[in-house]
């Protein structure tokens, strides 16, 4: 992986040098199962004589031409880079290789269905992993035109970002797709996908009246199961949402949505053909969440068509910049455009929850991350990136006001059409058409790291009459920055059995202390809820008497924004230490019955795992897990038939679930001998069932091969991996390691699952044989894996359940004496700080 590495310096320096016009790349993806015959030719201006590199990952080069001259590819190029000499003014480089195809969702993937033994590729390139497929100058700003001309199996679809040409026969079962030029777009979003997929087409009309094709593909033993229609409806709402908000017509030629297997991320923005994850063909049944999250998906790469493939950042440090805004713009059109009003309330339970996480680790950074290379890019897709930056945009526009944000944002569009931009272009825009002077909100919002805690002041005289209010500001010591708010304050009474907002005021907070004169002389409310709305970036804090309030009448709130927030309030103050585990716990199971929305079900549920299991103090830990799989047991009983709400409390017990009781009753949902109204056992639940037998011993080797005998499909394979890594005694676990540390062979799921497996141990102690081996083999793995292997391996297989004094010790010391690299030690840290604060939270409990 080091020698793969790009820095800033360099792609600066090569960007000064080179000007690259067009890509015409010709695949023959008809070679043999490893690699595929690959050969680039690249036209580009250049300062006379300078050199450079072209980037080209390869397993043989067979030929470099430069201008008419033959170049020595044992000379020129080390299987990562081509060097380039004695450049002209004007230059074609031809490049002749064999690529090689992966099994790790980077570059071009190759997938065997194990249905029909049919063969699927894919192209995954953001970062840096289009030099995978072709020779390129892999870096954002060197954009160009990109012709493909793809010869493949005659009877396989073959996608890229151009409308699908009629292809030609070239014999021996053959056929070659010649595809049109795309628009000038960068190499991190051009796209293959290619094998016999199972296609619906449908069309729509663009605002300047152009007839825009659409595609939707899977899989052909997953054909079944694709609601293409629904895929269509919500795309078309998109579409007309984007191009009247955006003021500026969808700027490709065709739209195709492919589901593609062994998918790393939710989806990717190729221009004008994106891929997106299998798990969002449903083929058994899921939760309201997963279908929202679908949504919110589907919209959040569409916008990605204006934010990000059309106008594109110059470097990776505002890599932010453009998740963030597909983040808060799909959420935006989540809630106005399509049947889910209440995104901005999953958008509070699910992605500032991740932020506020994200935001204090150690390793959080400004929002405008230092990237000094592509191994600090690919480490920074993460909660800043995403949710944080989105979070800060949802202010800014209550700041500004929507209308003079998205007026901004269209004459961003219009001004930067097809080229590259820095984060100043945008505010520019910003400032223009809203008035304000956003240098010293960049400063204080973009600039710095950490988040502010925000919390409510009151006195109240006798008859109840608030005498003075104010909010107060607070920032973690390392992070010390106070920062502008724009906010809303809610005041909540009882009645009727309702807690109900009486009143709403908003303002501007800034300062340690911000006066609230509107609120005096007003009467106390039973619930003063500050950030009301979720228009702010910051934690929240409850005043003593709102926080008793707020416990006492959790599932009274009407408002499922409102309840959100002090779900997420609670929550936080628990991971802080603040509160005890135990009474959070005690809290959700008293609460959650009457939660409505899903993703907050969803996200609460995996916060009361996370609780029962590492932050309960640790004397207590089993007898609460298993308090809490009882209980939820019991409200899935009492639950609607058929609602998500007991599917949720269903799946939630089963990851609980322990005593040779709630293992029985598994095993009988299981055979159908018990039963729940409205509760279909399918065929992914019947694997989540049998993982939490597999798990609690109660089932072993031949029910998992039995299953998969039953289901030997994709989705399979990867529950099989999951089931074979939880079984709980040391020789399961080690056979596990086994199957991912000592050899390369699985692809990237299959390692992802087995790590979800391995972190599963009934009896946490097994885990502990792996502390040493785990640590001894971070370096090797960081230096002979590729990114995403390595994430899941360094992730997925620390011991995290021990959360003890011996595993954060030996962490401690791998990172004394490992000062690089970076990126790698950046895993790890975050890897401490999830067992430090587990240890915390632990003493805390353990002193209520």
């Amino acid at each position: 992986m080091p020698g793969e590495n790009l820095t800033r310096i360099e792609a600066q320096e090569r960007a000064s040098l080179v000007r690259t016009h067009s890509y015409d790349v010709r695949l023959d993806l008809t070679t043999g199962p490893e690699t595929f015959r690959s050969t680039t030719t690249v036209r580009f201006s250049a300062k006379e004589g300078a050199s450079t590199f072209i980037d080209a990952i390869t397993r043989t080069v067979h030929a470099v031409t430069l201008n008419g001259v033959e170049l020595d590819p044992s000379t020129v190029s080390d299987g990562v880079r081509i060097q380039l000499d004695g450049l002209k003014d004007e230059n074609e480089l031809t490049v002749d290789a064999d690529a090689i195809y992966t099994n790790t969702g980077e570059g071009l993937h190759r997938f065997v269905d194990p249905v029909d033994g049919e063969v699927y590729l894919y192209s995954q390139f953001e970062v840096p992993d289009s030099r995978r497929m072709f020779a390129v100058f892999e870096q954002p700003d060197l954009k160009a035109e990109f012709s493909f001309t793809v010869t493949a199996p005659e009877h396989w679809a073959v996608v890229s970002n151009s409308p699908t040409p009629e292809p030609q026969a070239a014999g021996d079962g053959k056929k070659v797709w010649s595809f049109a030029p795309t628009p000038v777009i960068s190499s991190y979003i051009t796209a293959l996908v290619a094998g016999p997929y199972e296609s619906v087409h449908s069309e729509l009309t663009s605002r300047d009246g152009r007839t825009i094709p659409l595609g939707v593909y899977t899989r052909k033993s997953l054909a079944e199961f694709l609601d293409a229609d629904y895929i269509f409806d919500k795309t078309r709402e998109g579409f007309a949402f984007y191009e009247e908000r955006f003021d500026y017509a969808y700027p490709f030629e065709k739209y195709d949505q492919l589901f593609v297997p062994e998918f790393n991320a939710g989806a990717m923005e190729n221009a004008g053909a994106v891929t997106f994850t299998e798990t969002y063909v449903f083929r058994s049944k899921v939760t309201d969440a997963i279908k929202e999250r679908r949504v919110v998906t589907i919209l959040h790469e569409l916008a990605h068509m204006w934010f990000g493939d059309l106008v594109t950042m110059k470097w990776w440090n505002d890599l932010w910049l453009n998740e963030s805004f597909a983040e808060y713009a799909s959420t935006l059109a989540t809630a106005e455009a399509t049947e889910w009003t209440e995104a901005w309330t999953t958008f509070a339970a699910m992605e500032k929850s991740w932020a506020y996480r994200q935001d204090q680790l150690p390793s959080t950074h400004p929002i405008v991350a230092t990237i000094n290379d592509l191994e600090d890019v690919q480490v920074n897709f993460d909660g800043i990136t995403y949710a944080k930056g989105a979070s800060v945009l949802k202010q800014l526009v209550a700041w500004v006001g929507q209308d003079d944000f998205l007026a901004g944002v269209a004459q961003y569009f219009k001004k930067h059409a097809h080229s590259n931009t820095e984060l100043k272009d945008l505010l520019v825009e910003l400032e223009a058409t809203s008035g304000r002077d956003l240098t010293g909100w960049s400063e204080k919002w973009l600039e710095t790291a950490g988040v502010n805690t925000l919390r409510p002041e009151l006195t109240v005289d006798a008859d109840g009459t608030i005498t003075s209010f104010a909010v107060l500001q607070s920032a973690a010591a390392d992070y010390p920055t106070i920062r502008p708010h724009r906010l809303a304050i809610g005041l909540y009474n009882l009645r009727d059995g309702k807690l109900t907002r009486d009143e709403r005021f908003e303002l501007d907070v800034d300062g340690e202390r911000t006066e609230v004169a509107d609120l005096v002389g007003t009467r106390r409310p039973d619930l003063v809820l500050i950030n009301d709305d979720d228009l702010a970036y910051a934690k929240i804090r409850l005043d003593e008497q709102s926080l008793a309030v707020a416990i006492e009448h959790l599932s009274d709130i009407e408002s499922p924004l409102a309840r959100s927030l002090v779900w997420g309030a609670v929550w936080d103050a628990t991971r802080d230490a603040e509160t005890s585990a135990s009474d959070y716990v005690r809290l959700v199971l008293g609460n959650i019955a009457s939660e409505t929305e899903s993703t907050t079900i969803r996200t609460t549920l995996n916060q009361l795992v996370l609780a029962a299991t590492a932050y309960v103090a640790p004397e207590r830990q089993k007898e609460t897990a298993q308090g809490a799989a009882d209980a939820l047991w019991e409200l899935a009983k009492g639950a609607e038939a058929g609602s998500d709400a007991q599917f949720q409390f269903v799946k939630f017990f089963a990851a609980l679930a322990s005593t040779d009781e709630q293992l029985s009753t598994i095993a009988a949902l299981r055979d159908g001998s018990v039963t729940l109204d409205g509760l279909t056992v399918d065929t992914d639940l019947s694997w989540e069932l049998l993982i939490a037998l597999v798990a609690g011993g109660a089932a072993g080797t031949a029910e998992i091969d039995a299953a998969l005998a039953a289901d030997n499909t994709a989705n399979g394979g990867q529950f099989a991996a999951q089931a074979r890594a939880s079984i709980p005694t040391l020789e399961g676990k080690q056979a596990a390691w086994d199957s991912v540390f000592a050899s390369d062979a699985l692809p990237n799921t299959i390692v992802r699952y087995t790590g979800i497996g391995f972190q599963r141990a009934k009896d946490k102690s097994v885990l502990a044989q792996f502390v040493e081996p785990y640590f001894a083999a971070l370096q090797d793995i960081w230096t002979s894996r590729t990114y995403k292997i390595a994430e899941y391996l360094v992730e997925g297989m620390y011991p995290a359940p021990l959360a003890n004094e011996e595993l954060r010790d030996a962490t401690r010391a791998w990172l004394d004496a490992n000062p690089e690299p970076a990126a790698l030690r950046r895993m790890v840290v975050e890897n401490l700080a999830g067992v430090e604060r587990a240890l915390a939270a632990q003493e805390r409990d353990a002193a209520a």
